[in-house]
């Protein structure tokens, strides 16, 4: 069996093979607010919890509890079903994973649980990435940085290895995180059953700058993005479809995101000071 035929045989997965779309319970509990029609559709949908929980999980320090994220997934399931909309045509499965990443991600942030230190190594690497990219006019290979940092490229990529939490998360936290009051793209969406003009119009153009930057990464970090994000694939399933080991995929995973971040941030900063120079 390959890494790509592993990716369907997740809980969630096998769970949603075995049973028929639920159009009987969204009905029930949408038309006639049936109450046993909510347990329901939250108990046929608690594999996707696990699911999320389990990839999340991995990227995470050992003293970081499981309970306490699936709590909070759980937590993200129910705003999920009362939040989901049948007549809008997208699917429920998708919606629900976007909510529970986010209420896990919110539970991670409330405990703070990735130390200070590992903050610092990312934003000096963020710093490097920004200068050499302008110095060169594209990105800069590992070699590059990690001089750029005095590092040899061993300890660069140990560097990344310790910066792995905030990698797997840093697309959903502050994009500038120095200041502790910094709201994040997930806090400003608001929660509610009708979609927000502005939430959306700024979720449509952060997926822009992704997809932009995504296609000016090496090809391999490209590829560890798409089987990662889009594939769904474990990082130890993508690791043996490259014959490479689960930690080079996290480095090159991790490099990948900070490029990506360091792109929006710069991309963030051009934009406020045109809009700037506009009011002037």
């Amino acid at each position: 069996m390959t890494a790509y035929s592993l990716v369907d045989e997740d809980a969630y997965g096998t769970a949603r093979k075995a049973q028929p779309l639920p159009q009987d319970l969204w009905q029930r509990y949408q038309r006639e607010g049936d109450e046993s029609a909510e347990n329901e559709l939250i108990e046929r949908y608690l594999p996707l919890v696990r699911t999320v929980v389990g990839r999340i999980a991995m990227t995470l320090p050992p003293h970081v509890s499981a309970d306490d994220l699936n709590s909070a997934g759980l937590v993200g399931l129910l705003q999920a079903v009362r939040n989901f909309s049948t007549s809008g045509g997208a699917a429920f499965e998708t919606f629900a994973r976007f909510r529970i990443r986010g209420a896990i991600l919110d539970e991670l942030r409330r405990l703070d649980w990735v130390p200070r230190l590992v903050h610092e190594k990312a934003r000096k690497i963020q710093r490097i990435l920004g200068d050499l990219e302008q110095k060169l006019g594209h990105l800069p290979s590992e070699e590059q940085v990690a001089h750029g940092l005095g590092l040899s490229l061993e300890d660069y990529r140990t560097w990344l290895d310790d910066i792995r939490p905030v990698a797997f998360v840093s697309l959903d936290a502050a994009f500038n995180n120095d200041t502790s009051d910094v709201t994040t793209p997930h806090d400003s969406i608001a929660d509610d059953t009708q979609d927000d003009p502005a939430a959306c119009a700024a979720r449509s153009d952060l997926k822009a700058l992704v997809a932009e930057r995504i296609q000016q990464l090496p090809q391999i970090q490209q590829k560890v993005m798409a089987l990662y994000y889009f594939e769904d694939l474990r990082l130890r399933e993508i690791a043996e479809a490259f014959g490479l080991t689960e930690s080079r995929i996290s480095q090159i995973h991790a490099q990948a995101i900070l490029a990506i971040r360091t792109f929006i941030e710069r991309q963030e900063g051009l934009a406020l000071q045109r809009g700037g120079e506009g009011h002037s």
